[in-house]
């Protein structure tokens, strides 16, 4: 009777081994599609600089959005590890582009507004903090009452506007 990490089974395990360790070592001269970079940061149009932004919102945006939504950037040891850089990398180019606070004030108000009301939905509905994010950033996680913080924010955005006041949804 053979044993199950004995004879030929043992070197096969060792050859998978040796493969499976090439490969990943390959990986790492991979080029990452979006590059790891933080841009200057003008501080006078980051969303800090928003006097009209209560500072218990810019502490929510701070600790649950700014790692990927500015361009101060914290990247983790694992940024630099593929394939976790491609998807990290990626992530922060999408998250930058769709809402970046580092470029807040170069917004004009409609488009601000509109921007703050998109992330209470976000928020609201899950989508924010990504939860795959939340998976290795559990302080990220926002709670009731910092979600109704950050929508009451957005609400006086839009009220300040004109607009009628948006509507929250329950679960």
């Amino acid at each position: 009777m053979r044993w199950a990490y004995g004879g030929k089974s043992k070197r096969h395990l060792k050859t998978a081994g040796f493969a499976g360790a090439f490969l990943f070592l390959g990986l790492q001269v991979a080029p990452v599609a979006a590059p790891r970079v933080n841009p200057p940061v003008e501080l006078k149009q980051t969303v800090h600089a928003d006097p009209s932004v209560p500072q218990a919102v810019k502490e929510i945006l701070d600790r649950s959005c700014m790692n990927c939504h500015s361009n101060s950037t914290a990247w983790p040891w694992y940024s630099r590890v593929a394939p976790a850089s491609w998807l990290v990398a990626q992530d922060v180019a999408d998250g930058r582009r769709a809402l970046n606070f580092s470029e807040w004030g170069a917004k004009k108000p409609p488009l601000q507004a509109a921007l703050a009301a998109a992330a209470c939905a976000n928020v609201r509905s899950g989508k924010m903090p990504l939860p795959r994010y939340l998976l290795l950033h559990p302080g990220a996680r926002l709670s009731e009452a910092e979600k109704d913080a950050l929508c009451a924010w957005s609400e006086e955005a839009l009220r300040s506007l004109g607009r009628p006041r948006q509507t929250r949804t329950s679960e």
